[in-house]
């Protein structure tokens, strides 16, 4: 059988523990076997990214936006117990974080739905698609402890020392806390593009969900700018297509998503984001059956990789000498979205149908109930299961018939 030529490469990172085990499968197995492809290859492994003082992370960065294709395994971001089991030389930043900054992109999270997998919102037939500005916020936050009776400020200094505003947060009477955090109206207006932009491509409706009611300056101006954004650039395509924006207050916002079917882009802010996925995704059935797609502001350019972690408990399993039940396919659906998406920029129809036919064997398989561990708990305990290596071997076998 021939080859399906892919003229330009794709950016390939590796990752840790049994996320890096799965991923060395797939690529053997279901990728390289039927593609002429060149990879460029770069190892995010925690003991490389401290070996290399982790300029590799931002070395991958931009050999992703240089080649507009990468597709990433999931990595160890290392908190104090890391450090010391790894001995490295420092406390890294997460690798998605220093990756999302170079390509300036928004997180999209869909869950991939399979019918045999029970639902806990029953009615939900459609991808829902959870946006995630995942910049500023309470994750570049700086917070204090109060200890004693005084007055807390915000305060803003211009540079030219001509204006300077002062309120005042808070009389303490008491011990209490601090938060402040910010956003700029770039990075917004980016987070805007990158949600309409994926809304065109798949022709869905998209809502942004604020408090603006309460965050009259700083939810606001994320209101303000999507509607300026979608107005100037967006509306006819949108209207031409018949979909539509809308903005929600959030609390009303999430009383629709569990009252609607799906079928829409939800664009959150980067808190909200980071939980409403992890809920979408469990509503759906499994967070072992969730997309990761980091798009740029236009577009062009994405990184795509699985939105579950390295998992720690089956790699030490798998260390000694043990088979293990892990669940392969979202690490499976980050290759075949990233070459899906190098199939539409290069206009290469047969890597396209390639990425549609192995996510259609996938979902067929999982339908007749050949499923991993965790999966097959979901269905019932009347449900076999196999181990990952008996999964991607059926994989393997239906593409090859």
């Amino acid at each position: 059988m021939s080859k399906i030529l892919v003229k330009n490469p794709v950016v390939e990172i590796n990752g840790d523990e049994m996320a890096r085990v799965m991923w060395g499968k797939i690529k053997k197995q279901l990728i390289l076997p039927f593609l002429d492809i060149k990879l460029l290859e770069y190892d995010l492994g925690i003991e490389n990214r401290d070996k290399t003082n982790d300029k590799v992370t931002i070395e991958a960065g931009k050999a992703i936006k240089k080649n507009k294709v990468g597709v990433k395994c999931a990595t160890i971001t290392p908190d104090d117990k890391r450090v010391k089991e790894f001995n490295l030389k420092k406390k890294y930043p997460s690798p998605n974080g220093t990756i999302r900054n170079i390509l300036n992109g928004t997180i999209f999270r869909e869950p991939i739905i399979i019918d045999k997998i029970p639902k806990f919102i029953k009615h939900w037939s459609e991808s829902v698609v959870i946006a995630r500005h995942a910049s500023g916020d309470i994750y570049k936050s700086q917070e204090i402890k109060i200890k004693t009776k005084g007055k807390l400020y915000l305060k803003f200094e211009s540079e030219d020392k001509k204006t300077l505003i002062e309120k005042e947060v808070c009389n303490f009477d008491s011990d209490g806390v601090g938060l402040s955090y910010f956003n700029n109206n770039k990075s917004i207006e980016d987070f805007a593009h990158s949600c309409f932009n994926f809304g065109l491509g798949r022709k869905i409706p998209v809502y942004l969900s604020t408090k603006n009611t309460i965050l009259q300056s700083y939810d606001e101006s994320f209101k303000e700018i999507f509607e300026n954004v979608y107005n100037d650039h967006y509306k006819i395509k949108y209207e031409n297509l018949g979909i539509f924006y809308q903005h929600r207050l959030i609390d009303d916002m999430i009383a629709c998503l569990i009252k609607w079917t799906g079928g829409f882009i939800w664009a959150c802010k980067n808190y909200d984001g980071d939980v409403m996925s992890d809920l979408v995704a469990q509503g759906f059935g499994s967070l072992g059956l969730m997309t990761s797609v980091l798009q740029s502001p236009d577009g062009q350019i994405i990184e795509t990789e699985a939105a579950h972690g390295t998992v720690t408990s089956h790699f030490r399993q798998h260390q000694n000498g043990l088979e293990t039940s892990t669940n392969p396919i979202a690490s499976i659906f980050a290759w075949t979205r990233a070459l899906l998406h190098r199939g539409k920029i290069d206009n290469n129809k047969d890597l396209e149908n390639f990425s549609h036919k192995i996510e259609s064997i996938c979902k067929n398989l999982l339908n007749k109930g050949i499923m991993t561990k965790d999966l097959a708990l979901m269905v019932g305990p009347d449900q076999k299961w196999l181990t990952t290596q008996e999964l991607i071997n059926s994989i393997s076998n239906e593409l090859n018939n």
